[in-house]
């Protein structure tokens, strides 16, 4: 179930989230959105300072958040969207190729891109996890992005190497 913390965000009013909404499964992919921009108001983000943007489907997610990436500075990305497994593998290879190409947009970024994905087996499960009897991966995605930005904050801002990486 989809749950709200206590997190100790500095400053909410002034963090800027992007959050990138596949068009497919567009009747899951809106709650999602709902939840998610819901639970951001929530923890004090001002709504002026949320981008949203939609891209056709979760496969292009990746892209939406290196396009916002490229064109301001945000606290974090959320990327939700729903792939449905259907009677081929392509939910495979599309959600592995989503997760791994957000991970890897973070750590190049040093900017939380989150992963809210649903990987349901059917429509019915799709509608449990985007605001029925499961909760709502779009909020938990803003909770983690939230987390992501408080964790950051928390930390100390001495720029160190790390690698061929600098923070």
């Amino acid at each position: 179930m989809s749950e709200l913390r206590q997190l100790d965000l500095k400053e909410p009013g002034d963090l800027t989230i992007g959050v990138v909404v596949a068009k497919w499964n567009l009747e899951v992919t809106s709650a999602l959105y709902d939840g998610c921009h819901d639970t951001l108001l929530h923890y004090g983000i001002d709504a002026s300072n949320i981008t949203k943007i939609e891209v056709p489907g979760s496969y292009e997610l990746p892209m939406g958040a290196k396009n916002l990436l490229s064109r301001e500075k945000y606290a974090a990305i959320i990327c939700l969207g729903c792939v449905i497994k259907g009677e081929t593998p392509h939910n495979e290879y599309i959600n592995h190729s989503v997760a791994s190409a957000l991970m890897h947009l973070s750590l190049a970024s040093n900017t939380p891109c989150i992963f809210g994905v649903l990987t349901p087996l059917n429509m019915e499960q799709a509608l449990e996890r985007s605001g029925g009897k499961h909760g709502n991966k779009g909020v938990e995605s803003a909770v983690a992005a939230l987390e992501m930005i408080s964790l950051d904050q928390q930390l100390d801002k001495k720029s160190r190497s790390i690698g061929f990486l600098k923070s």
